[in-house]
């Protein structure tokens, strides 16, 4: 258009208005502009029409220190005298009358290339230039209208018009909403000594800036469509995993919690209870009075893993009956689970961890579903005990909704993909027959859960069996567990993507579980981002109202599950007033860590255990509750 003799200037970047914004932000809309028209034409201009703006007589005290300002940095505002009001698309010959300027006066004519469906302007334009040609008229640029002698009278310009592709002719000039493109004006009768009045040749380095603004607008375009796509995805596989967990959790619950249900005769016989423990000093004491404490007779076996804190002394020192301590040289977790494996003296293993307290009923709970004799291995209820800082109710919420609630519905799919480290028990034989705890990944009770299933055994999860476990105080603690955790899930998935292709009732857990975990628990999480993206901008540059709704409606959707689960576990509904800022802060925490995770996984790293520092602060079950 510029070469053509057209006359070009900016109408803001985003189409705001400008009356309402800092003065930083009104220097950025002009600046993006300016670097707009660099990039696509090699030129700056000194005109302005501001977003909402008509006649003069429609400045105010709000819009005019922005006209004040601009001017004084060499621009000049431009106005209209005669609007067209084609943007209501009220017919072709309403457009032509109402830009007609009135008694054959001359005006500055308004009309829109953007910002809506404009076929109706184009069909306008070339009638209603015929027409003022006709009726004496000349068409020239803003430059051209200030350059003429008032003598010459009847002259009509533009102010934002669309360029008429088949005559050249125009009537304004308006770059609109960032548009490379631009609005185009009528030809000047005077060419180039006009347009050097409102164009300046850009050079240095806002020549190159607005190249790549207009190559980051033009990937923009082709992005934001497939960004758009992976978002509804997105949205649509966490919609639909809330209504998964919602309708089965609630199934699970009435199956489970029917008068007449029942896993069989009641397992009475005695259970071996496997501490590992490693520097525990601080939890140890607690966890082995929780178990003394236990209605159901039980063996108590602490493996100390190359304590140096005096752990094993702690626990022997004790003198509480039914417990063994077994020292090792430190060989990790797995090991020492896999030594108390074989060191236990019944056929049914309760595994937990050194910083959980059981309450009395706990293993009784637990070890019930063994009546059936599918049953492999059962995960118990895992609670946060330490849920009094903000960072300890973010964790039980998640606990309570992304956990438990999720156990529930895989437990009906019979593809539970976990039994917590914290609480959960197994079969001897069965865990032998699989080659005990694996030392191949960083997530071993993944691990064996997927191996038992793939081995033809049933895992189940018993909700009224509950475990308070101490979870991780700090943000750095936190983010320790679970990269270890994501990452450690991943290699189990690896490890036994062959059951994707097992048969039978063993393939289950490839046939269901395995797509569920990767989708819901791998994929979803970490494109989940595109929603909080797309919702700041959203808020920013689209419609802020419109986006805030969206996002509360998500939020709600999640605060039901929320309630839900928390209804099911009987617990307190008033940690769920910290959600909307779990939501804001602690999620996308999680998506950092998920997102570290699949770097690591992907490039081959490796990842270390890593202890995690306890106080020691979860005691007995009645003051955790």
């Amino acid at each position: 258009m510029v070469e053509q003799g057209n006359e070009v200037g900016i109408h803001t970047f985003t189409h705001v208005d400008l009356s309402y914004q800092s003065d930083a932000c009104v220097q950025r809309e002009t600046d993006q502009t300016q670097l707009a028209l660099a990039g696509a034409a090699g030129i700056t201009t000194t005109l302005f029409r501001a977003p909402y703006s008509s006649e003069t007589d429609a400045i105010d005290d709000y819009s005019w220190p922005v006209y004040k300002k601009l001017g004084e940095q060499g621009y000049t505002s431009v106005f209209v005298d005669t609007d067209s009001d084609d943007w209501k698309r009220p017919g072709v010959s309403k457009i032509i009358r109402w830009a007609t300027p009135k008694k054959n006066k001359g005006a500055s004519v308004l009309f829109h290339d953007a910002g809506g469906e404009r076929s109706q302007t184009v069909k306008a334009l070339p009638q209603y230039i015929k027409k003022m040609k006709e009726k004496g008229y000349t068409f020239t640029t803003i430059s051209g209208a200030l350059a003429e002698d008032r003598a010459i009278g009847r002259t009509a310009t533009g102010a934002g018009a669309s360029a008429d592709a088949r005559t050249g002719a125009g009537a304004g000039a308006v770059a609109e909403d960032a548009g490379p493109g631009g609005a185009g004006a009528g030809r000047t009768r005077s060419g180039t000594t006009v347009l050097q009045a409102a164009h300046r040749t850009a050079t240095g380095a806002t020549l190159y800036e607005g190249k790549a603004l207009i190559w980051a607008v033009a990937v923009a375009e082709w992005t934001v469509p497939v960004l758009a796509s992976g978002l509804a995805v997105v949205g649509f596989a966490v919609l639909g995993r809330f209504g998964m967990m919602l309708l089965l959790a609630r199934r699970h619950h009435r199956r489970r919690n029917r008068r007449r249900f029942s896993w069989g005769p009641p397992v009475t016989r005695p259970v071996s209870v496997i501490v590992p423990a490693y520097n525990e000093k601080e939890c140890i004491a607690n966890t082995l009075d929780s178990l003394a404490r236990s209605t159901h007779p039980i063996e108590i076996i602490v493996v100390d893993d190359g304590s140096t804190d005096g752990t094993a002394d702690i626990a022997e020192g004790l003198g509480l009956p039914n417990v063994r301590v077994l020292r090792q040289e430190n060989a990790g977790k797995p090991a020492a689970l896999n030594n108390g494996v074989r060191g236990a003296r019944h056929d049914i293993v309760v595994m937990m961890d050194g910083d959980t307290v059981f309450e009395p009923d706990t293993v009784e709970k637990l070890v019930q579903p063994f009546a059936d004799p599918e049953v492999g291995a059962v995960a118990g209820n895992a609670k946060v005990g330490n849920r009094r800082t903000l960072i300890g109710a973010w964790q039980h919420i998640e606990y309570v909704m992304g956990f438990n609630l999720d156990r529930r519905m895989y437990d009906l799919l019979r593809c539970m993909p976990t039994i917590p480290g914290a609480i959960g028990a197994f079969r001897r034989d069965a865990v032998l027959a699989v080659g005990g705890m694996s030392e191949d990944t960083l997530a071993e009770d993944t691990d064996i859960t997927i191996a038992l299933h793939r081995a033809g055994w049933r895992v189940v999860y018993q909700e009224h069996a509950r475990a308070w476990t101490e979870a991780p105080g700090s943000l750095g603690q936190l983010w320790s567990q679970r990269y270890r955790w994501s990452y450690g899930t991943m290699q189990a998935l690896w490890k036994h993507r062959k059951s994707l292709t097992d048969k039978g009732p063993s393939g289950r857990f490839g046939r269901v579980g395995m797509p569920l975990v990767v989708v819901f628990q791998i994929v979803t999480p970490v494109f989940a981002p595109l929603i909080d993206v797309f919702t700041v901008y959203s808020m920013i540059f689209v419609d802020f109202r419109a986006a805030l709704l969206a996002w509360l409606a998500v939020l709600a959707v999640q605060l039901l599950c929320a309630a839900y689960a928390f209804r099911l576990d009987r617990e307190q509904y008033r940690y769920l007033l910290m959600m909307p800022l779990q939501q804001l802060a602690y999620r996308q925490m999680m998506y950092l860590v998920l997102i570290h995770s699949c770097i690591t996984a992907l490039t081959g790293g490796r990842l270390r255990w890593q202890k995690l520092k306890r106080t020691g602060e979860v005691g007995t079950p009645a003051g955790a509750s």
